[in-house]
């Protein structure tokens, strides 16, 4: 009669404890949840009106979040520059062959639901051209470098001027071929805040 009333005790327990429960479902229970993808539409018309966040979407709360933009940046600035053509000056000439040096990094970040954006690049372009030196065409080639500059200072890019073979060049032709060549910063930044201009739309 014990061992009777002990076993039914048993299976009492048993049948209600919750672990058993959710075995045994029967087929009135509540179905299981089921893992759906995030919309970023969806999360975005479940805010009661306020703006969708900036960052991704598991960033509801729109804290720290950073992307790379280095495939973007360094296409761009290649395809900017790689256009400057060429310049005439009163004794020669000279166009940019190619971006030769494009080294940094460019990232947007989302602070408190703020995107920001900012880069830091170091440039060299390499360039060809013909100067009228003692009444014979002198041809030359070298690169322009641009020291590592940051989002904001387009304005203070510094351009040095490097030349691949002097030799034959008087002091004086050296210093005004270089002169002509420096006349590439302005439309080097023109086209630099074209580039950060695209940056903040990203």
């Amino acid at each position: 009669m014990e061992d009777t009333a002990a076993a039914a005790e048993a299976k009492a327990e048993k049948a209600s404890s919750y672990r058993y429960w959710v075995r045994e479902a029967t087929g009135d229970a509540a179905p299981l949840p089921v893992p759906r993808k995030l919309d970023p539409a969806a999360a975005a018309a479940n805010g009661n009106g306020n703006p969708p966040p900036l960052g991704s979407v598991w960033n509801q709360a729109g804290t720290w979040e950073e992307k790379n933009l280095n495939s973007w940046a360094n296409s761009r600035i290649k395809d900017l520059l790689g256009s400057l053509g060429s310049l005439d000056f009163p004794t020669g000439k000279a166009s940019i062959d190619e971006v030769s040096k494009c080294s940094g990094d460019a990232f947007q970040v989302t602070v408190r639901n703020k995107k920001r954006v900012g880069y830091n690049y170091e440039l060299s372009l390499r360039f060809r051209g013909e100067w009228l030196i003692k009444e014979e065409n002198k041809k030359v080639k070298g690169h322009l470098d641009i020291p590592e500059f940051s989002f904001g200072e387009v304005d203070d890019l510094e351009l040095q001027v490097r030349l691949s073979d002097d030799k034959g060049l008087a002091s004086d032709d050296k210093t005004r071929i270089c002169k002509d060549l420096k006349s590439f910063l302005t439309p080097i930044q023109e086209k630099m805040r074209m580039f950060e201009e695209e940056l903040k739309g990203r």
